[in-house]
C-alpha cells in the first residue's frame, strides 16, 4: 500500500522472522556464535534465552541456514506443549523415522540407531526446541536423558533450548540441577540500545529499497521516540514503524514525525521507557538528538 509512495520494493517491517533482515548486534553475534560453535563442535547442550520479541526465532533460522550446507539434519520443535511420548514422537517423525504404532522404548531404540548411523558417517544431528520455557518437567527430563546418547568422545545429538528468561529460572531450580550441569554454552539476547535501534530501522529500510531516503523518512528525533516506546525490542520496533509508515502514507507525508509515533504507541497501549534506559539522561528529551544523528550517519556504512 505504501511501498510506491516511499519508493520501497518490499515491506521493511514484517513481523515474520526473515533471516535476510538480520541486523547483527554484539548480543546477537555472540548468541549466534555460541549456537553455531555448540553444534559444529558437538558440545551437546546449548541454551539461549531472551525477552519476548528480541529475535530468538530469527537467530535460530539464521543458524539453520548456516548449517544447511553442512550435512546437518535437525528436528525443530516449535510447540513444546507435549507429553514426553508426544515429544519423542515429534522428534522421530521430524527426522523422518517411522513412528506409527511404536512404543516409547521402540522410538528410543530407533532414534539411537539413527543417531549412531549418522555419527559413523561423520554427520551432525540437531534438536532445536523453541519456546522451551513452556516445557514440562517430564519433557525436560526426557531432554536430559537424550544427552546420554553419546560415544566416549562426543554427544550424538546436539540440543538447543531457546526460550524466554523463565527458562533460566527453570534450569536454575534444584529439581533440574542434573540438566543444568550438562549445559555447555549459555547466551542471552539483549534488547537494542538507541543507536542500534536506529541502525536496525535504517538497515531494514535500505534492504527494502529506501537507500539514502531512510534517514529522511525516520529522522533522529523519530528514532528516539521509537526507542522510548519499543525499549529496543525488535518486534515492537517493527510494529510501530510499520504502522507509522501506513499513517504517513494516509496523510501523504514523507517524513515520519515523533507525533506520529506517539499516536501509534497510544493505539497499541505502549508506555514510554523510564529515564534509566536513556544512557543516563534525566529524560528522553534530554538525550542529544544531534549527537545521535551524527552517530547514525557515522555508522551508516556498516549498516548497509
Amino acid at each position: 500500500m505504501y511501498k510506491a509512495f516511499f519508493n520501497l520494493k518490499r515491506n521493511p517491517f514484517e513481523i515474520t522472522p526473515d533471516p535476510s533482515f538480520l541486523f547483527s548486534t554484539r548480543s546477537q553475534s555472540e548468541a549466534l556464535a555460541a549456537l553455531y560453535f555448540g553444534v559444529r563442535r558437538h558440545k551437546g547442550f546449548v541454551v539461549m534465552t531472551g525477552e519476548v520479541g528480541t529475535g530468538k526465532t530469527m537467530l535460530v533460522r539464521c543458524l539453520l541456514q548456516l548449517l544447511s550446507p553442512a550435512n546437518v539434519a535437525y528436528a525443530y520443535v516449535f510447540n513444546p506443549c507435549l507429553s514426553s511420548l508426544e515429544f519423542l514422537q515429534y522428534i522421530a517423525g521430524d527426522l523422518g523415522l517411522t513412528i506409527s504404532g511404536k512404543t516409547k522404548s521402540e522410538l528410543l531404540l530407533d532414534l539411537s540407531r539413527y543417531l549412531i548411523a549418522r555419527h559413523q558417517k561423520k554427520l551432525t544431528t540437531v534438536l532445536v526446541v523453541d519456546e522451551a520455557h513452556l516445557l514440562s518437567a517430564d519433557v525436560l527430563e526426557e531432554v536430559r536423558l537424550l544427552t546420554n546418547l553419546e560415544t566416549t568422545e562426543e554427544k550424538l545429538v546436539q540440543i538447543l533450548l531457546v526460550g524466554q528468561p523463565e527458562l533460566d529460572e527453570k534450569l536454575d531450580s534444584v529439581e533440574l540441577r542434573q540438566l543444568k550441569q550438562r549445559i555447555a554454552l549459555r547466551s542471552q539476547l539483549q534488547p537494542l540500545d538507541m543507536v542500534e535501534t536506529g541502525g536496525y530501522i535504517y538497515r531494514r529500510l535500505r534492504l527494502a529499497g529506501a537507500n539514502s531516503e531512510a534517514t529522511t523518512t525516520f529522522p533522529a528525533e523519530t528514532i528516539v521516540t521509537v526507542y522510548r516506546y519499543s525499549r529496543g525490542i525488535p518486534r515492537l520496533i517493527n510494529t510501530v514503524c510499520e504502522n507509522a509508515l501506513i499513517t504517513a502514507y494516509a496523510r501523504q507525508v514523507r517524513i515520519v514525525t515523533p507525533s506520529i509515533i506517539d499516536e501509534i504507541a497510544a493505539d497499541f497501549r505502549l508506555r514510554e521507557a523510564g529515564p534509566r534506559q536513556f544512557e543516563g539522561a534525566k529524560s528522553s528529551e534530554d538525550y542529544d538528538v544531534h549527537r545521535l544523528s551524527k552517530t547514525l550517519l557515522a555508522l551508516e556504512r556498516p549498516f548497509l
